[in-house]
């Protein structure tokens, strides 16, 4: 029997740059590999609240516009034998969003679509991103995803 285990939560950061939408990766100390942000959830808390509290410990952004990504990442963890499942928000973040970066990462960059699936170390990354760009860049997305941060 494979475990399967939900203790993490994820989120893809858009923000616009000379009218074209961007995503922010960063690059992680430990594995030193591109990812978007992720981080594991803390005792009393919710997935959103989760996922709010690490992108300002990540990043120092306060997000303003948080939504269900409607996408669950899975994966096979070996060391663990678990299946993850990881519940993925989206955040719109302002135009030429600033970052700063805490010691979990040592660089990050805000790229094109085509960028991200490059910069991606597993399949997994490259197809989440993909289907956060149908559906939050190329289209609006329902309102019913729309979180409160508040």
């Amino acid at each position: 029997m494979i475990p399967i285990r939900s203790i993490v939560v994820s989120a893809v950061l858009l923000s616009e740059f000379d009218g074209q939408f961007k995503i922010l990766l960063m690059k992680r100390v430990k594995g030193r590999f591109w990812s978007h942000i992720a981080g594991k959830i803390e005792s009393g808390e919710t997935a959103s609240q989760a996922i709010v509290r690490e992108i300002c410990e990540e990043t120092g952004i306060q997000v303003q516009q948080l939504y269900s990504a409607d996408y669950l990442e899975q994966f096979y963890e070996a060391s663990a034998n678990v299946i993850e499942l990881i519940p993925v928000f989206a955040v719109y973040c302002d135009k030429q969003q600033a970052v700063v970066l805490n010691d979990e990462h040592t660089e990050y960059g805000w790229f094109s679509l085509d960028e991200a699936v490059e910069k991606a170390e597993f399949g997994g990354q490259r197809l989440l991103y993909q289907y956060l760009w149908e559906n939050f860049v190329n289209r609006q997305p329902s309102a019913l995803l729309k979180i409160n941060t508040y």
